[in-house]
């Protein structure tokens, strides 16, 4: 999961386009877990932290092109890899339609 965490910064890096120094940088790996943290002048970061059975808290953030500060919190557990953001799509309203007849179904179950 830190190679995920790894990797995205360093694409928000090259979308960038420009040399950014590391102005702080900590690796701390214990028998229970592990902490990691790297920031940028530019002001991109990553963060995470993990315990002994996988799980991972993190998040990584960076401005975009457009000037926009992006920011995507994750959870990586037994669940698997759950980002957070508002910038991330999420699904259209369910049709009126379909949510009747899903209501109509759960009233009226099958005989079978």
């Amino acid at each position: 999961m830190f190679k995920i965490l790894l990797v995205c910064a360093l694409v928000a890096l090259v979308a960038a386009n420009e040399v950014a120094e590391v102005k702080e940088l900590v690796n701390d790996v214990q028998a229970d877990g592990f902490v990691s943290k790297v920031v940028l002048d530019n002001g991109s970061s990553a963060s995470a932290t993990g315990d002994v059975h996988g799980n991972i808290d993190g998040v990584f953030e960076w401005v975009s092109p457009e000037g926009e500060h992006v920011r995507v919190s994750y959870k990586a557990d037994e669940n698997g890899y759950q980002p957070q953001s508002d910038l991330l799509p999420t699904p259209p309203p369910i049709p009126e339609a379909i949510l009747k007849a899903i209501a109509y179904i759960q009233a009226h179950p099958s005989k079978e």
